[in-house]
Formats: C-alpha cells, sequence, structure tokens
C-alpha cells in the first residue's frame, strides 16, 4: 500500500512538472500566421486565427493587446486567457514583412 501510494505521488508530481515545462510560446499577433495563432492561443482555433488575420489586414498591425477584442469571435475573456503569451512586436517589426535568409548570403 505504502509502495503504491509512493508510486502515485511520483506520477502526480512527474505530470505536474512536465505539464508546466509546455508552456506556450509567446506569439506576435501583428506577424503570426493562422497556424501560429491557433497553436499558441487558448479558444482560438482555425476560424477564430483566420479572422485575427483578416482583422489585421484590414485595419493594421494591432496597437494593444486588448484591440484582439475587437476582433469578431474574440472576447475580453479570451484576450485575459492570453494575455501572458500574446505580443506585438515592435512597430518596425509589425509594419515590415520577414525577409527570407538565404544560406551563405551576405548580410
Amino acid at each position: 500500500m505504502r509502495t503504491t501510494l509512493k508510486s502515485l505521488l511520483a506520477a502526480t508530481l512527474l505530470a505536474l512538472a512536465s505539464f508546466g515545462a509546455v508552456a506556450a510560446q509567446p506569439v506576435n499577433i501583428n506577424t503570426a500566421d493562422a497556424k501560429q495563432l491557433a497553436d499558441a492561443l487558448n479558444g482560438v482555433g482555425p476560424a477564430k486565427a483566420q479572422a485575427i488575420i483578416a482583422w489585421r489586414e484590414a485595419n493594421g498591425p494591432f496597437q494593444s493587446v486588448e484591440q484582439l477584442a475587437e476582433v469578431r469571435g474574440i472576447g475580453l475573456r479570451t484576450v485575459e486567457l492570453n494575455r501572458d503569451v500574446i505580443t506585438l512586436g515592435s512597430e518596425a517589426e509589425a509594419t515590415t514583412p520577414a525577409q527570407p535568409v538565404v544560406a551563405g548570403a551576405p548580410r
């Protein structure tokens, strides 16, 4: 009985430790594609991720995290659930498309 209890406790601690290690990665809502948004944001699937991109294309880069709630289907609760992983990036980063890096090309 005592060994079973120790095993159960060890398994629970291991599960909790691995859950913490899989913390969501930050996502820049001004540059992320639909898959990145859906993967990183709780409560956001492919349709809502596409709505975020459509809003961004129509209105320009997000100026605040709260502005994400203006997207149809995204409420303040979703914003609050994801506040810790949402980034806006710099203004230059938000308005300048990323350039591909070519191996061996001068910088």
